[in-house]
């Protein structure tokens, strides 16, 4: 019987001596008895109890102690590495992820320290590997992987005396991946083993909000909570705004903010209060502009982490370009009127076709200073990576001839007295009023006279006698796609489209008058569609996109409003595309072509750009070349741009070629070609982000690469002259030589077996480089007529 250890007990045990009393003594003859009794028991039960050491005994219960405790709360992150109740002295700081396993994306690697070192050291304060969570970590793609690297050496200062990045990246890339990998990173890890932010915010045009909040869940799951806020009472977002801000630590609460930039504007002074450990702006060219209040209010935003995501950061000119840099460094680049001076204009001058030899050299040398700054916190990657995970692409400038009611009442236009004393004006802000009013006619005009058909009736300014022009009974209420070039290329493209292919077709233009037109001839002929412009809610365009992806849905037709659906729409249903205007800014027109091209896409794709031969459209089209180049040249380092156009060249808008096929191809003063036809090709490494003036040049229908155009072109006879090109031409050779391949083994009788097939297809090969040798013809003579299987 074990003797109880109380101290009670261990005191009446004790005999205790008095002067008066004998020693007290608890036991008795009973008792020894009843002991002696239970002993006899145990010992006839069966064999002893094993015997254990005391050393043994201690690990065996030091080892049940060791079990870690699972703290029972969502994405607890313990602060301390001791796991053990306290029963384990404090060991060794150890990273979140095991920085030497397969594929591991190490971040940061601490300094390794000597033996001596580390006895010397506190284990406590000894820095950790960083490196990305493996969920993540081994699906990014390898550019994928450089990216995050990259942005978080700027975000924790590595790379210089910032703390803001630019991610640059083309659509398509997998920006989104990217940063969702460096936030989960920051928000868990660090080199001193605690988060490097407790809370991020992300902020995105409205209609990207749910998106982002689904790439969270797509890629994380519940590993972490995100507040997604776009629009709602104000009680009920001030509350959230407020809430958000109090958390400091990610165990409670959210840790992650999306939001919109109109409701980031409207409730800055919420989220200015206090501290956030990084900012992200998606589509970030919209903080373009220094001085809007959207641009104010985040840079207001209390943190030093500011990341930029955006893959047209030129868009326009220069001082765009600086906006960004400032907002993500400031101060980085100097004040706006010390870029201006030191960068820009010289840049620019030296990009004119009419530039001098000095001007050149010294916008080298200022683009060189520029560069070397900007690359520093600029990470910028080209859509090229693509077309290794990607089909095929083909893009098509196609410049269609109006027909004549369009080229009447576009010359008559020109020719009205109200627009000569417009360009005549002198006072400038009613001057540049009056020309966008006649600049936006004349692009209509060029879409269809229906467009401009209320004006007329009305007699407005340059349509006086516009309706002379017109057939006496034309109505706007019956569509006739005859009356209109592009609207009648388009109308035999998709009834070729449908006829011959099961390929579904998005169509974009910048006006919703322009998709009024699609509606009335998709009814017209009997096409199902659907239509997004921006009268359609945030929640419905997510349905109606998530519908017509489906590979057995019955709409055939898209319609979208580049305004409205050219940032962050997934349109991989579809593997052609028209961009049926052009717009002034030419990563608009970019992003609309995105749409199609994307990861998940499946087919060999075909994209259009239709414009209006020698009209106001090709020298926008022009303007967008020239913009482009000066992207190329400051953020992809394009040091062979060509110089096209001068200033002049840009500002003649007003004026219609009617003698020409292309007006774009005539100021390329082209080398290749002999009277428009193309008599040399374009270089081997050239694809379709090259300049323009190394894409093939057809004046004819022979060559083309897509069988609709071509039969278009021959049916229609609208179609003057076609700027044409493809993806990166070594993939693509070779993903068309598999095609073949599989078509000749497909098309045997099934009585030789695989192996024979193989070497017949060879064999013929064979003798076709044989039957070229003997004729003096080179391969890229062949690739001119004919090089990609038609649909």
């Amino acid at each position: 019987m074990r003797k109880s250890t109380a101290p009670s007990q261990s005191l009446a045990l004790t005999p205790v001596n008095s002067a008066f009393k004998s020693p007290i003594s608890l036991s008795n003859k009973r008792t020894r008895e009843c002991r002696d009794r239970s002993k006899d028991k145990i010992k006839d039960t069966g064999p002893p109890a094993p015997k254990i050491s005391a050393s043994e005994y201690e690990l065996m219960i030091q080892k049940i102690l060791s079990r870690p405790f699972k703290v029972p709360i969502a994405n607890y992150v313990p602060e301390h590495t001791t796991r053990c109740l306290g029963m384990k002295r404090p060991a060794a700081r150890r990273a979140l992820h095991d920085p030497f396993a397969c594929n591991a994306l190490v971040l940061y690697t601490p300094e390794e320290l000597t033996e001596h070192d580390k006895l010397k050291s506190d284990p406590g304060k000894i820095q950790v590997h960083v490196m990305v969570d493996p969920l993540l970590g081994n699906i990014l793609r390898p550019h994928q992987r450089e990216g995050v690297r990259f942005m978080y050496e700027c975000v924790t200062g590595k790379r210089g005396d910032f703390q803001g990045c630019i991610m640059a990246d083309e659509m398509g890339l997998g920006k989104t991946l990217q940063c969702i990998t460096l936030l989960w990173t920051l928000l868990r890890q660090s080199p001193d083993c605690k988060p490097t932010i407790n809370k991020a915010v992300i902020v995105c045009p409205s209609s990207l909000v749910k998106n982002w909040y689904k790439e969270f869940g797509k890629w994380l799951g519940c590993r972490v909570n995100c507040l997604a806020i776009d629009g709602g009472s104000k009680e009920h977002t001030t509350k959230e705004l407020e809430q958000f801000m109090a958390n400091q630590s990610m165990r409670h609460g959210t840790p992650v903010l999306i939001i919109s930039y109109e409701t980031f504007r409207l409730y800055s002074h919420i989220l200015n209060n206090s501290e956030v450990g990084a900012v992200l702006c998606d589509e970030g060219h919209r903080l373009k502009n220094c001085e809007n209040l959207t641009y104010q209010a985040l840079m207001g935003l209390k943190t030093k982490r500011r990341v930029l995501l955006s893959g047209t950061p030129i868009q326009n000119d220069l001082t765009e370009y600086y906006s960004l840099l400032h907002f993500v460094n400031p101060g980085m680049l100097g004040s706006t009127n010390e870029f201006r001076r030191q960068f820009e204009n010289p840049i620019l001058r030296g990009q004119d076709a009419n530039a001098t030899e000095s001007e050149r050299q010294k916008a080298t040398e200022r683009l060189q200073e520029l560069t070397a700054q900007v690359n520093r916190c600029m990470i910028r990657r080209t859509s090229a990576l693509l077309t290794k995970y990607l089909p095929i692409k083909f893009e098509m400038v196609v410049c269609v001839k109006m027909t004549e009611i369009q080229t009447e009442l576009y010359k008559s236009f020109l020719q009205s007295d109200s627009i000569r004393r417009s360009m005549l004006e002198k006072a400038q802000v009613k001057a540049s009023l009056t020309a966008l009013s006649n600049i936006t006619s004349l692009k209509k005009l060029c879409n269809h006279p229906d467009l401009v058909y209320e004006k007329i009736q009305e007699r407005a300014d340059g349509f006086e006698n516009a309706h002379k022009i017109l057939p006496s009974n034309y109505s706007s209420k019956e569509l006739r796609p005859e009356f209109g070039g592009k609207l009648m290329v388009l109308d035999c493209m998709l009834a070729s489209i449908k006829m011959n292919t099961d390929d579904k077709i998005v169509l974009v233009s910048n006006y919703t008058q322009t998709l009024d037109l699609f509606e009335k001839l998709c009814r017209k002929r009997g096409y199902c569609y659907v239509r997004l412009d921006g009268s359609m809610t945030i929640k419905k365009r997510g349905k109606v996109v998530d519908e017509f992806n489906k590979p057995d849905s019955k709409e055939f037709i898209f319609m979208l409003s580049s305004k409205a659906g050219g940032c962050g729409l997934n349109l991989i249903g579809a593997n052609r595309l028209v961009m049926f205007d052009p717009d002034w800014n030419p990563a608009n027109d970019e992003q609309a072509m995105a749409r199609v091209w994307r990861d998940g896409q499946k087919k060999p794709c075909f994209i259009y750009r239709l414009l209006a031969t020698g009209t106001i459209e090709e020298k926008i089209f022009q303007r967008q070349t020239h913009k482009k180049a000066l992207s190329n040249t400051v953020v992809d380092n394009d040091e062979d741009g060509e110089r096209h156009f001068t200033q002049d060249d840009l500002k003649d808008l007003f004026r219609l070629d009617e003698s020409t096929i292309s007006d774009t191809h005539s100021k390329f003063k082209c080398k290749r070609c002999v009277n428009n036809i193309q008599m040399k090709l374009p270089p081997e490494d050239s694809d379709c982000t090259s300049d323009l003036s190394h894409w093939y040049h057809c004046s004819n229908n022979k060559g083309i690469p897509d069988d609709i155009l071509s039969k278009s072109w021959d049916m229609t006879k609208c179609v003057s002259f076609v700027f044409h090109h493809r993806s990166n031409s070594a993939v693509v050779e070779q993903q068309i030589a598999e095609q073949k391949r599989a078509e000749a083994l497909k098309g045997k009788d099934g009585k030789k077996g695989d192996e024979e097939h193989v070497d017949e297809v060879s064999d013929e090969d064979d003798d076709e480089e044989k039957e070229n040798e003997d004729s003096g013809l080179d391969d890229d003579d062949d690739k001119d007529e004919d090089f990609v299987p038609r649909r």
